[in-house]
């Protein structure tokens, strides 16, 4: 029985305490990490916020803690979008078992779109300097999370796959490894095949990568 399974119940009576005192507008998403990442969520509060329900899967930047590419995993007071245009203010915190392995998480989201005006109206007044911004995909489908992370290396090369070099693409693999991408199962066949390569080459080019 993993960490999160152990302490569940302590978790969601949690979950329902700061549901019930912020609101419908703030969801917080409960994470096992021992489980594979297309169905990491196993508690969830107010659901409606990003559309995820038990059983979806994690984001994006759960992959990059796993992956060990974010350094200090917690983050706080951090805002970010959903796929429908919500604004979001979030905190995510990461629970470690005795190895230091990272095998669960919580994450607060509350959507503050229709509190944007106030809130910039009180930044004018009190002068507070903007919180980060991170790019998170709230997804709950593993599929859609994947395609996201591929659409986004388009963007960053600036480039379609058929005009991608060698060189593009090896640039658009380090961009996915470091991301955590080769973490989810069935990645190599979904990379390999939107950037119209082999496994085999797919491989080849990521020790490559490694290695630089």
């Amino acid at each position: 029985m993993s960490y999160i399974q152990k302490n569940q119940k302590v978790f969601e009576k949690i979950m329902k305490a700061i549901a019930a005192e912020f609101g419908s507008h703030c969801e917080i998403v409960l994470h096992d990490l021992t489980l594979p990442y297309d169905h990491t969520i196993v508690a969830i509060e107010n659901g409606h916020v990003t559309n995820r329900k038990i059983g979806d899967s994690g984001t994006n930047i759960g992959l990059e803690v796993l992956r060990g590419s974010i350094v200090e995993n917690d983050r706080y007071n951090y805002v970010n979008k959903t796929q429908d245009g919500k604004l979001l203010r979030s905190t995510s915190v990461y629970f470690k078992d005795k190895k230091n392995k990272t095998v669960g998480s919580l994450c607060i989201n509350f959507d503050i779109t229709g509190l944007i005006q106030a809130e910039n109206t009180i930044k004018e007044y009190a002068n507070s300097s903007s919180p980060e911004e991170v790019e998170e995909f709230f997804t709950g489908n593993i599929d859609d999370l994947l395609d996201k992370m591929l659409q986004e290396t388009i963007r960053r090369i600036g480039k379609s796959v058929r005009d991608m070099t060698k060189e593009d693409k090896l640039q658009a693999i380090k961009y996915l490894d470091n991301k955590g991408i080769f973490l989810v199962k069935k990645s190599m066949d979904t990379v390999s095949d939107f950037f119209e390569i082999s496994k085999f080459t797919l491989y080849n080019y990521l020790d490559e990568v490694r290695k630089q």
